[in-house]
């Protein structure tokens, strides 16, 4: 039982560090999308592509999706904790499940990705502006639980 190993007194500190955790996250998907934007206008402006940021945001994706999967865990986890269940704030924690298995699904869509002329980049694009969308939500309605 996970609440045997957090020390409740500090509970609310953690509560506020997983928020700070998924902002951060967050800030981190900005600059993976700014990546992903800044590739696409290459490529549809006929440039040759630039190595380093295609190597950059390919690298960055995959640890991107673990630490955003860490995140829900660790929410989840909080809440458990907290008030005995994961439910107690269901809309926080549906959004935060759809992101992870948005984050998976861009994960799966990236790697048929082949070429510079894939039907892939547009399902990917739109997974991952939604992801952003919903990330957006998400710190609101975390906002809302913590203050």
């Amino acid at each position: 039982m996970l609440n045997l190993f957090i020390n409740h007194s500090i509970l609310p500190y953690l509560l506020y560090a997983h928020g700070v955790y998924n902002f951060f996250i967050f800030l981190a998907l900005l600059y993976q999308s700014w990546l992903g934007l800044k590739i696409r206008k290459e490529r549809t402006a006929g440039k040759p592509p630039t190595v380093k940021l295609i190597r950059r945001h390919r690298n960055l994706g995959p640890i991107m999706i673990l630490l955003g999967i860490a995140g829900f865990l660790a929410g989840a986890g909080l809440a458990y904790t907290d008030k005995g269940h994961i439910l107690e704030y269901p809309l926080h924690f549906f959004t935060g499940l759809a992101i992870v298995f948005l984050l998976i699904a861009t994960f799966f869509i990236s790697v048929r990705i082949k070429g510079r002329v894939s039907p892939w980049r547009t399902p990917h694009f739109f997974t991952g502006i939604i992801i952003i969308g919903l990330y957006i939500v998400q710190i609101f309605l975390g906002l809302d639980i913590l203050f």
